[in-house]
C-alpha cells in the first residue's frame, strides 16, 4: 500500500498541469486491490478545501470525486465509515465537507458529541454549540 497525497488526486481530477497529470493518472492504474493507494482523512479535507476554493469546483462535483474515491477498490480511504457518513450529510445537509468529517469521527470513535464554536458546523454537520 502507498499513501497518496493531495497534489497527486488533484492533479488526476483536475487535470490542470499535462506532465503531473500523466504521472498521476499512471500511478493511479497501477493500483490494485493487491497493492492499493491510501487516502488519508487529512488528505481528503484538503481535498475538499482545494477543490471548492481555487477550482471552484460544485458541491455536486466535490461529492461526485469524493464517491469514486470510495467506490474504488484500488484506494483505502482512511475511517472509511465515517467519510461515508460525512459525505452524506455534506450532500444532505449542505454541511461544510471537513465540518461533516470531524463530526462523523468523533461519533465513529465513540464520542456522544463533538462540540463547537461554528453555529453553521452545529446546524448542518450536527455538531453541539459549546
Amino acid at each position: 500500500m502507498i499513501g497518496v497525497d493531495t497534489n497527486v488526486l488533484v492533479r488526476f481530477f483536475v487535470q490542470d498541469d499535462r506532465a503531473q497529470s500523466r504521472k498521476a493518472d499512471a500511478l493511479l492504474q497501477t493500483l490494485s486491490t493487491e497493492s492499493p493507494g491510501f487516502v488519508s482523512l487529512v488528505t481528503l479535507i484538503e481535498l475538499s478545501w482545494v477543490m471548492r476554493s481555487s477550482y471552484r469546483m460544485t458541491r455536486q462535483e466535490l461529492a461526485e470525486s469524493l464517491e469514486s474515491l470510495l467506490n474504488s477498490p484500488e484506494i483505502v480511504v482512511e475511517n472509511e465509515p465515517a467519510v461515508t457518513q460525512a459525505l452524506q450529510r455534506f450532500v444532505a445537509a449542505k454541511a461544510d465537507f471537513a465540518d461533516a468529517l470531524i463530526e462523523r469521527s468523533g461519533h465513529v470513535a465513540g464520542c456522544s458529541r463533538t462540540v463547537t464554536f461554528d453555529t453553521k458546523a452545529a446546524r448542518l454537520a450536527g455538531m453541539t454549540m459549546l
